[in-house]
């Protein structure tokens, strides 16, 4: 449950060199989510805030995530993460928090566990706490330095990490995941300097500064805690992302979901499974999916932000956005549920089918070869093979209604706006621009013609 008195500070101003993408490096996705979005997601749940500094490409940023909108902090000129915190702060002191969280977009991994942890450092009276973690190759990471009595005295970046200086390398470095107390911290914040060999103003400098105030700083240590650490190349992307695949996966398995082929499925972190549906992998489930108890999803699908409910059915090589499908529906295979599309209570959509902002009523069937967009269907209808809805004329959208128990003879095209009625018959072949009233049969088509001969004779 997210605290009044803490708020949360996302650092995202970052280019992301290394990426080599276009994209700024806190939209690089995993599971189909950006990694801001992850971070800022863990953020909410533990803080009663979340401010969001951008700086690289935040224009993109900000239309990634509008419902970021009331909590972004432009730094104008990325000179560093303390400078970042920096531009922040006006805002950390207005809202009235007793403590900042301080969390990068690019360590998409932490979670609200990682989190109360610090929290409960600061709740004792730390007023600088940060997670560290101990590596076999520290690398690119900043030092923890440490006294001989084992506690710390500072953080130095690996540029400027010098072991003549700073002592042996331990291996402990720090995640750049920090607590810190608002109305003891501001005065080291504010008092850091640029002179390192990068020119910036690192907020790694608030331990030193915080120990020699007199602050009481707290380090919270974990043996090789990779998925605390920051994404900085498609590598590491790549492995953050199947960490957090591998995880997920174990937890469904865990909470009763059945998983066959569980090595290749994949579920978002914002995607809801219940216990006792079934998924075969490969598969994906991302977004803001919900797939209900007794559910199951064939193989070679995807599924985004649409809802599955109990004992509904997708088979394989099926793609789903923003759909829904009711107890005893079943999709598919090949088929594609666009934005809007439902399938109602026992209906079946079969194979390459297509529905985009349609409903398909109780027992409804479009069993193959079929668009609808913009149609209601009414309850037991049946739609043939190559029946098209023509929705669009060019400039707008019209809808086609069917009525219950309608037959929609093959390869019909159907004009809209239009409306078929109730046990209506329409035959195959027809194209259909008037409504066909209830009981009537609707043909619209040339009259067959029978020619002696198909040539001349050899």
């Amino acid at each position: 449950m997210p605290h009044a008195d803490i708020i949360a500070v996302i650092l995202a101003a970052g280019k992301g060199t290394r990426m080599h993408s276009d994209r700024p490096k806190a939209l690089q996705t995993l599971l189909g989510e950006t990694m801001l979005g992850c971070v800022a997601h863990t953020a909410a749940q533990v803080a009663g805030r979340v401010l969001t500094v951008v700086g690289h490409g935040h224009e993109l940023v900000r239309k990634t995530h509008p419902e970021l909108a009331e909590g972004f902090v432009l730094q104008a000129e990325q000179k560093g993460t303390g400078h970042a915190l920096q531009t922040a702060w006006q805002q950390v002191r207005a809202s009235g928090a007793r403590h900042c969280l301080v969390l990068n977009a690019d360590a998409p991994l932490v979670t609200t566990a990682d989190l109360d942890e610090l929290l409960g450092a600061a709740r004792e009276g730390s007023e600088i706490a940060f997670l560290t973690t101990v590596l076999p190759d520290a690398g690119s990471f900043g030092r923890v330095l440490r006294g001989e009595d084992g506690a710390v005295t500072g953080i130095v970046e690996a540029k400027d990490f010098d072991p003549a200086r700073h002592g042996a390398d331990t291996g402990e470095v720090n995640t750049g995941i920090f607590c810190l107390a608002v109305g003891a911290v501001e005065e080291a914040l504010f008092s850091l300097t640029s002179a390192n060999r990068a020119g910036e103003y690192y907020i790694t400098d608030l331990v030193a500064h915080g120990v020699v105030s007199g602050l009481k700083v707290h380090a919270l240590k974990r043996e090789a805690a990779l998925e605390l650490l920051g994404v900085n190349s498609p590598l590491e992307l790549s492995q953050a992302e199947e960490r957090l695949r591998s995880a997920t996966a174990r937890r469904l398995l865990e909470a009763g979901v059945i998983l066959h082929h569980p090595e290749s499925v994949v579920v978002g972190p914002r995607a809801q499974v219940a216990p006792g549906a079934e998924l075969t992998g490969p598969c994906r489930v991302l977004g803001a999916s919900s797939i209900g108890r007794g559910a199951k999803l064939g193989a070679f699908c995807q599924v985004t932000d649409s809802v599955l409910e109990p004992g509904c059915e997708v088979r394989e090589h099926c793609h789903l956005e923003g759909a829904q499908l009711s107890p005893g529906s079943i999709a598919g295979p090949y088929a594609r549920l666009r934005p809007g599309a439902q399938v109602q209570q026992n209906a079946r959509v079969g194979n390459f089918v297509e529905m985009k902002k349609s409903v398909l009523g109780p027992g409804a069937k479009a069993s193959h070869l079929t668009y609808l967009g913009d149609a209601q269907v009414g309850a037991g209808a049946n739609i043939g093979a190559g029946t098209i809805t023509c929705n669009y004329d060019g400039v707008n959208k019209h809808v086609t209604q069917i009525g219950p128990g309608a037959f929609i003879g093959s390869n019909t095209a159907l004009v809209a706006p239009v409306r078929v009625g109730e046990n209506a018959l329409v035959g195959a072949g027809s194209v259909i621009t008037k409504n066909v009233p209830d009981q009537a049969l609707g043909i619209a088509r040339a009259r067959q013609s029978n020619l002696e001969g198909r040539g001349k004779k050899s």
